[in-house]
């Protein structure tokens, strides 16, 4: 506690309307909202990596957004960061009656199902009386796509608007590929292939759910395969070629090609898999 009450004086400090810091003075809710999303993105990153050293440093930048937000809202008087650690133990306990009540829980997934029962209660009672409720309320729209995309579909899931069989899901996949060929080969506007480009992103996240997959991590490990062999090709057009720059496209495939083949032959060798 000796080091949080450190940190809640260092950032009262920053704050401080005459030896302050400037650029910490001022700072919004919405101009501080962006690097809140970067420095989550940072935690999950250095868990990635399995670097707990950067995962220690990286918690430590993200706790710091949370004090900063809590500092914010108690200069303007609405709440401190006492309510905001009061807020989340109220909820922990709350939903979790099996470990803080009396209630019992057979196994994780009867522990998953009541902790949405929990949700979709709390949720209820935020709703003005005579308003619609929907099970697709509280899908954040600040999420990234294709986390809310999960949500979204995981909540009707829940109900039951699902497809039954994943051949369902390949078979869609493959609907909308052609929905958007064939707008492109049509001439279509703008806004009517980014509707159908959404569609095929949207059944792509679908097909993860029904793998058991997460989407977002999946696109992360894509980008980083992507990556490697990227740089592994410029390696070998400038060790064949002098430059990467003016290669012709047959020979940036044939590098392409080779890093590709290294990359599954190294894996083989570690066991990891393509």
């Amino acid at each position: 506690m000796d080091q949080v009450r450190r940190l809640l004086a260092i950032m009262a400090r920053l704050r401080d309307p005459a030896r302050g810091c400037p650029w910490d003075r001022e700072q919004t809710f919405a101009t501080i909202a962006p690097y809140t999303i970067e420095e989550a993105y940072e935690v999950a990153d250095a868990i990635q990596r399995g670097d707990l050293g950067a995962l220690r440093d990286e918690l430590g930048d993200l706790l710091f957004q949370v004090v900063f937000h809590a500092r914010m809202a108690e200069e303007g008087g609405r709440f401190d960061f006492a309510d905001v650690a009061r807020s989340i133990s109220d909820k922990m306990e709350r939903r979790h009656p099996h470990v803080f009540g009396d209630a019992q829980v057979a196994s994780v997934e009867d522990q998953s199902r009541a902790w949405e029962a929990h949700k979709a209660v709390e949720r209820r009672a935020g709703v003005a009386p005579g308003e619609r409720v929907s099970h697709l309320d509280g899908v954040s729209l600040a999420l990234p796509a294709l986390l809310r995309a999960l949500k979204l579909q995981k909540r009707a899931a829940r109900i039951g608007f699902d497809w039954p069989e994943i051949s369902g899901v390949f078979a869609k996949l493959e609907e909308e590929a052609h929905e958007l060929w064939e707008a492109r080969e049509q001439g279509e506007s703008a806004g009517r292939l980014e509707a159908e480009l959404g569609d095929l992103l949207f059944t792509c996240v679908n097909l993860a759910r029904h793998l058991a997959l997460d989407p977002e991590t999946a696109l992360r490990h894509a980008n980083a395969r992507f990556e490697a062999r990227f740089r592994r090709m410029e390696e070998l057009l400038e060790a064949t070629r002098g430059a990467v720059d003016g290669s012709s496209p047959e020979a940036m495939d044939a590098a392409w090609v080779r890093a590709k083949a290294e990359e599954r032959a190294s894996a083989g060798a570690t066991g990891a898999g393509d």
